[in-house]
């Protein structure tokens, strides 16, 4: 069993000149209308991915601002299921909106973020939405999703929660979002914190093996039970 500091070293230096010239020559971020200023795994050195400056900053935001927002946010999911949909079933409507984020996670992580598009355009997609963070990971305004993306997707899903289940679905929202803030959180931790208790150890080498040793693989970040149930678990340097 390789420990988290050997892991964190592995091929570290092989493996970002292989991002930089993926970045630069396959994905052709440049050739699209996007920058692209220094790949590297410095935090300081941001990827630029939009040379327009306005939605360069939608695509970043740091801890403090994503805190601030949620904390609101989930209060007022948790209002609007309490006005427009109370039911004695919103403690399982939650914990059913919990599942389906921790099987959303995965699915998106595994076949969207990694997908593997053959044209320039999707490539460039893919890179925007998550191949700038494998290019530069430990950047912490890109470690947490954008509410560009989150609130959207969140609109979407309380479209067919509330088609599915009525106002009631509002509950399955509160649930899968809270799921979602709960899986941006570790994620953030994961790149920015030693997390040295048993659980957050577990956790960041769990993820820092599909940033380090194979990225097809370890796709979940916190409902870690589905890379068992999809054999696609990392466990150790030797696994292939």
């Amino acid at each position: 069993m390789v420990s988290l500091e050997k892991l964190l070293r592995v091929s570290n230096r092989r493996k970002h000149m292989l991002l930089r010239r993926n970045a630069l020559d396959t994905l052709g971020v440049g050739d699209m209308g996007a920058g692209m200023s220094g790949v590297s795994h410095s935090p300081h050195s941001r990827i630029t991915l939009f040379r327009n400056s306005r939605l360069e900053r939608l695509t970043i935001i740091s801890f403090t601002a994503f805190a601030v927002l949620w904390a609101l946010l989930l209060p007022a999911i948790m209002l609007a299921g309490l006005v427009w949909g109370p039911t004695r079933w919103a403690l399982a409507l939650v914990a059913l909106g919990l599942v389906i984020w921790s099987l959303a996670e995965y699915l998106l992580h595994r076949y969207v973020f990694h997908f593997e598009a053959r044209s320039p355009m999707l490539r460039r997609a893919v890179f925007i939405i998550h191949g700038n963070h494998h290019a530069n990971s430990n950047d912490p305004l890109r470690n947490l999703m954008p509410p560009i993306i989150s609130i959207p997707v969140g609109g979407l899903v309380w479209a067919i929660s509330w088609w599915a289940a009525g106002p009631a679905g509002t509950w399955i929202l509160l649930g899968f979002m809270s799921g979602y803030v709960a899986y941006d959180v570790v994620h953030y931790a994961c790149h920015q914190f030693p997390m040295k208790g048993r659980l957050g150890r577990m956790l960041k080498t769990h993820h820092m093996r599909h940033h380090h040793l194979r990225v097809r693989g370890n796709y979940a970040i916190t409902g870690m039970i589905w890379d068992r149930a999809f054999a696609t678990r990392i466990s150790s340097v030797g696994d292939d």
